[in-house]
């Protein structure tokens, strides 16, 4: 499975999960921003930074992830594999 597959599965599992993703261009904020899990107007909101390699989003999309209940939701074996919290 290629990397950007993976990236968009994450992220309609994290849609499922009730979290929203959105990509920002951090760099121009001026303030050192990362990428994260906030709540906005009550609305749980990943934002990810633009400029980040796929495989950089993966990394901060999964490890966020893998703090979820995501037991009743289908997870490709590829990437439940990333999810995996003892991994």
């Amino acid at each position: 499975m290629r990397r950007k597959q993976v990236y968009q599965h994450l992220i309609e599992v994290a849609e499922k999960t009730g979290i929203r993703v959105i990509e920002q261009n951090l760099r121009v904020t001026g303030v050192n921003a990362q990428s994260g899990l906030c709540r906005v107007k009550g609305e749980s909101v990943f934002i990810m930074d633009k400029n980040l390699t796929v495989n950089e989003k993966i990394q901060a999309l999964s490890a966020c992830l893998k703090q979820m209940p995501l037991e009743d939701i289908y997870i490709m074996p590829a990437v439940r594999e990333l999810l995996d919290p003892s991994a």
